[in-house]
């Protein structure tokens, strides 16, 4: 009868059978947990919409590899080997928290033979390692404290303490389940009853050896103990963590599975409105919670407060209002005040202004530096983008860009100079001399157009950049033209800083100028027009960096190069609009590489982790409050490589960084390059015919 009255399923309870009360704890533990997310969850139902269930399958491969895989956590050794320790330690466990739960209604209910044995074997260590890592995240939280987990003052030590908490709560899960494992081996080695294998220094195993001195009634008590104790933590867990910031475990699967697939896009002012019909949306941007999509608001619920976005984050690095982490912490904080599981909605605070600074959506670069870190793959640009198109509907711009953006609707550039000036830095005489650039008209006949944009047609140094390109795809043989006064700017900066009528306008003029240009593919040496003509510009020819076609060119043997002479150290600066937003890594280095005697060294900040120059597009018109320059912050990054020469493939790099050389006080010891300079300094070509065919063949007869 001991035995009996002791096992889960039929021990007594207060004043009924354990049947009926573990049924009751479950049902309340459900119901409480289903409560809780539905009123979570409330706030999406209003939000707008957002078409996410396009390309299942891609969605699928993306869910495995993120979620499943947890490919990015790795990108952390310790941070990432501790979460893949518990993450991959949950799912072992998921089958034994299911199998103890229905234990304690039927005890008829397990897993037989050598699968239930060898899962019992492997769920043993899980539980060990899981229990180990909680509480090594849990020390380096209390003792260490990693930069990326500190808090500003206003918000306290309250996510530490619940972090720490959390995890303290899966530490007593899984010794539940392992005082319950070694008290039930403990139980049968008493009674006298063949004793199943607990695997050696597993904390089943550990537990079971420190229970000798306990009577076959105190293991009793301790293995029904240890099976309330599991059944309690595991609901009061469920149901604590909407609350805290561990609702990432129940909404991380569907947002990596609705994750945004499209790199370098900018989400549609409003989801199944195209955009000859934008003239009918009455109110654009984010100007309230509701105006959010519900999957930017699952974003919110997702943060796991890792921090690793804002550790990257070249705003956040310069002391900039912007940090990634706390723009969403702040939304989710807001969502959780306003939306709460108890008690009645109360949404009538503002968000500029109220939650968000003006500073503070103004001051993110877009370079994306968050949205590739972030290991559940949570979406901060289209926010911003959002925001800032909610300011703009609202006329509430700063001064600065105001002036910027006048001067692009009026001359289609933001430098507000005459149109017919657009090609001018093709008409100096050295320049015509050996390189003719035309300009498309339709019967030209040229296979390519040289899409120039703003900055490279207009800016005095950066025309230099135009010069090297043309003479590049000279030498290389492509028959090229460019559009002069018919090209406006390419648009892609006044799109991300939320004036998406005024790049509807530019994208319309320059679709229809490169449609009369009758060309069959497109080239530029800037990035940010290539990811505007690649993503923003649909029916657009096809479109490669200056990079990729030097690449190509110099491995079949068209472009060679000499050897560099100076003793000078390069590394290469990865424009985020080349790099990150469109994967063009590789192209750059090989033509670096391809340059004989050229010594290159990587900056420890380098590929998808390259930190943002700070100036792209319209943020060289923006003065945004930060303690030290983001630019200054990449020169000395090159200079601790042991670089003296930086070059890149973004004229808005170019200014920035070379600007930037100047205020670190390294004038003189360090020069930036654009590729395409280098190149054309490089390329051995062929002398300058002197002389006329007819002279050839005088001189040859003469000889």
């Amino acid at each position: 009868m001991l035995e009996a009255a002791h096992v889960p399923a039929y021990a007594p309870y207060w004043v009924s059978q354990a049947p009926v009360v573990v049924l009751l704890m479950q049902i309340l533990g459900l119901a409480c947990f289903a409560y809780i997310v539905l009123r979570r969850l409330s706030p999406l139902v209003h939000a707008e919409r957002d078409i996410r269930l396009d390309r299942p399958w891609l969605r699928a491969r993306t869910l495995l590899k993120y979620w499943f895989g947890q490919w990015k956590h790795p990108r952390y050794r310790v941070a990432g080997t501790l979460h893949l320790c518990i993450f991959a330690g949950f799912l072992i466990l998921a089958t034994r928290a299911f199998y103890l739960l229905i234990f304690g209604l039927s005890d008829d209910f397990t897993a037989a033979g050598g699968i239930g044995r060898t899962y019992d074997l492997v769920a043993d260590y899980a539980a060990t390692i899981v229990f180990l890592a909680v509480t090594a995240a849990a020390a380096r939280r209390i003792f260490y404290k990693p930069a990326r987990y500190a808090q500003p003052p206003q918000y306290g030590n309250t996510r530490r303490i619940d972090a720490i908490f959390l995890l303290a709560l899966i530490a007593i899960l899984m010794f539940s389940e392992s005082l319950f494992e070694a008290s039930r081996v403990a139980i049968q080695a008493q009674r006298g009853v063949p004793v199943e294998f607990l695997p050696a220094l597993s904390l089943p195993w550990i537990l079971h050896d420190s229970l000798g001195w306990a009577s076959l009634e105190t293991l009793w008590r301790l293995h029904l103990g240890a099976y309330l104790l599991d059944v309690f933590t595991f609901y009061f867990l469920l149901c604590y963590r909407p609350f805290g910031i561990q609702f990432h475990i129940e909404t991380s699967l569907f947002n990596v599975f609705f994750a945004k697939l499209d790199r370098g896009t900018v989400k549609p002012v409003r989801w199944g409105v195209s955009d000859s019909h934008l003239d009918q949306v009455k109110s654009f941007g984010v100007k309230k919670f509701e105006d959010f999509t519900w999957k930017q608001m699952l974003d919110f619920y997702s943060c796991a407060d890792c921090g690793r976005c804002a550790d990257n984050c070249p705003a956040n690095a310069a002391s900039r209002p912007m940090s990634p982490r706390f723009f969403t912490i702040k939304a989710r904080d807001y969502c959780y005040e306003h939306f709460p599981v108890f008690g009645k909605t109360n949404n009538s605070h503002a968000l500029i202004g109220g939650i968000y600074s003006e500073d503070e959506i103004w001051s993110c670069t877009t370079c994306g530096a968050c949205e590739e870190e972030c290991p559940l793959l949570i979406e901060y640009i289209d926010k911003v983008v959002d925001l800032r198109r909610g300011m703009v509907d609202d006329g509430n711009v700063p001064k600065s860009i105001q002036k910027a953006l006048k001067a692009l609707e009026s001359r289609g550039n933001p430098y507000g100079k005459m149109e017919k000036k657009r090609a001018d830095w093709t008409k100096g005489p050295e320049f015509r001399e050996v390189c003719e650039v035309p300009v498309l008209n339709g019967s030209n006949g040229a296979e390519t157009l040289y899409f120039v944009d703003s900055i490279t047609s207009y800016d005095d140094r950066i025309q230099a950049i135009g010069r090297a390109t043309a003479r590049i795809l000279t030498d290389a043989g492509v028959s090229f033209g460019i559009l002069g006064a018919a090209e406006k700017d390419s648009g892609h900066e006044v799109r991300r800083f939320g004036e998406e009528m005024l790049f509807q306008a530019l994208r319309e003029q320059n679709l229809e100028a490169i449609d009369h240009s009758a060309v069959s593919r497109i080239v530029t040496a800037d990035p940010h027009a290539y990811n505007a003509l690649k993503h923003d510009y649909q029916g657009a020819p096809p479109v490669e960096h200056i990079s990729e076609l030097i690449a190509r060119e110099a491995r079949a043997g068209n472009l060679r190069f000499k050897p560099v002479e100076s003793g000078n150290v390069y590394t290469y600066h990865d424009p985020c609009y080349l790099g990150r937003h469109n994967q063009v890594y590789d192209a750059p280095r090989e033509v670096l590489d391809t340059i004989p005697g050229l010594k290159r060294v990587e900056m420890s900040r380098c590929r998808d982790r390259s930190f943002c120059c700070g100036g792209g597009g319209l943020m060289l018109f923006y003065e945004p409050k930060e303690e030290e320059r983001i630019g200054v912050l990449r020169v000395r990054m090159a200079a601790e490589a042991g670089a003296n020469v930086i070059v890149t493939a973004c004229p808005f790099c170019m200014v920035n960084i070379e600007d930037a050389i100047k205020v670190a006080g390294l004038e003189g010891k360090m020069t930036a390059l654009d590729l395409t300079e280098l190149v054309d300094q490089q390329l051995v070509r062929k002398p300058l015919q002197t002389t006329s065919p007819v002279e050839e063949v005088l001189e040859a007869m003469q000889v």
